[in-house]
């Protein structure tokens, strides 16, 4: 198989250098390229793409007979950009008042706001996403995606978080116990054969990755930030199903005691990790996990429980004010212990990219925040033999911005080009 790839790549290095191409191919100019692979910054270069795959990349300035040119030697050339934790349909907090949303918005309405983001998302740079918590609406938006009835991120979804009664993830918690939503109740797990048989039906209904609230929250009511909520039967046998069913599992973690339960049990990323020691991050290290930090949640939640606490869930501003700081206190200890990061933001609505000012601003390298971005990212969701690189054979999803990221990390919010699949998506 490696013969075959290495013939495959010489031919095709072959076809560009004596300029024979297909009517369809495409060429990309590209001033500087970070191919993903690594960091590191490189000069004028080509790409050559057929269909919705790479071809080629090779250095300087090649135009074969026949193909259409993009010209990007302006920009920093980029593979497609990939955010591992998302919500689709989540606004901005401080916006609507988040429980009016919850007893108001139907599946429907929640696919509307679902494809919107998803639409803005891409626009942005992500050609890829995971969503971390929805319904059967992310199931419903991710087959329009994959259909081309509306354009988007490509999709890992997981369904309803998997936790406790009483957990992070029970949204009847606070409520009066005479409303009721059968929708509430598709994501508890109170024993270890619960746990199996959830992770089953959300297999069923179309999940292609697992999320689970071993430990409480701190924008849900009446749960314990710092408490684990799971046992530690319940997330092994979540764990021990999903993997048998080919699924990778993301968990909601924030004690040390509770990450370190997960890591044990073979979750594939802790999210957001938030008050992590450094047991936790050696058992991390250890085991290979990643930790996908969300800076960008608890800036924005942060700021809606300061200036508009009325507008969250109930009895929960006072969490967030006592506890969105510890994240960026916390993440460069993660840095300097070598555990492996990928970008995610915990966002729908907003601006992704704020996720790599936080975590430069914190401690990762630029370069690195760019891999967490594009093939660690990639490596977390199995998918590097499709996205998070400018190689041959992967999809020809790449993105341009202005000026050079290395050196100045808010480049990254000034998007100018979106490729996916080798269709223009965006450009400027």
């Amino acid at each position: 198989m490696a013969r075959v790839s290495r013939r495959l790549a010489l031919i095709s290095a072959l076809l560009l250098a004596s300029g024979t191409a297909q009517a369809q191919d495409i060429v990309i100019h590209a001033g500087h390229l970070i191919d993903g692979v690594t960091a590191t910054l490189q000069g004028p270069s080509t790409i050559l793409i057929r269909g919705d795959r790479i071809v080629s990349v090779e250095a300087g300035y090649q135009t074969p007979a026949g193909v259409s040119v993009i010209e990007l030697r302006d920009a920093t050339v980029l593979p497609g950009l990939i955010d591992c934790h998302v919500h689709l349909g989540q606004p901005l907090p401080g916006g609507e008042n988040a429980v009016e949303a919850m007893v108001t918005h139907n599946e429907m309405d929640r696919a509307f706001i679902d494809a919107s983001f998803a639409r803005a998302m891409l626009e942005q740079g992500f050609t890829a996403a995971r969503d971390l918590g929805g319904g059967d609406d992310t199931v419903a938006v991710r087959h329009a995606i994959d259909a081309g009835l509306i354009e988007g991120p490509r999709m890992w979804t997981a369904l309803e978080p998997l936790g406790p009664t009483g957990g992070h993830g029970d949204q009847a918690t606070g409520m009066d116990k005479a409303l009721s939503d059968p929708e509430w109740g598709k994501g508890l797990v109170d024993s270890p054969d619960q746990a199996r048989l959830r992770v089953r039906e959300h297999y069923r209904r179309g999940a292609n990755v697992i999320k689970l609230m071993p430990s409480g929250g701190i924008a849900s009511t009446g749960d314990n930030p710092h408490a684990q909520t799971m046992t530690d039967a319940e997330i092994l046998e979540a764990v021990r199903t999903a993997h048998g069913l080919g699924l990778k599992v993301a968990a909601h973690l924030y004690p040390a005691v509770a990450i370190r339960a997960a890591v044990n049990a073979g979750v594939d990323s802790v999210e957001h990790g938030s008050f992590a020691d450094a047991e936790a991050y050696q058992a991390m290290k250890a085991h290979g996990t990643y930790l996908v930090p969300t800076l960008s949640v608890f800036d924005v939640y942060y700021a809606a429980a300061r200036d508009h606490p009325e507008k969250l869930m109930i009895g929960t501003a006072q969490k967030e004010l006592a506890n969105d700081l510890f994240p960026k206190q916390h993440f460069p200890n993660a840095v300097k212990a070598g555990v492996k990061i990928a970008f995610g933001t915990d966002l729908g609505e907003g601006d992704h990219a704020m996720e790599f000012d936080l975590m430069v601003a914190n401690g990762l390298p630029a370069g690195d925040a760019i891999l967490a971005a594009t093939s660690r990212a990639a490596d977390l969701l199995g998918a590097s033999e499709d996205i998070g690189s400018l190689r041959s054979g992967r999809y020809a999803d790449i993105v341009a911005v202005p000026g050079n990221p290395l050196a100045d990390i808010s480049v990254m919010h000034r998007v100018a080009f979106v490729m996916k699949g080798g269709k223009v998506m965006r450009d400027k």
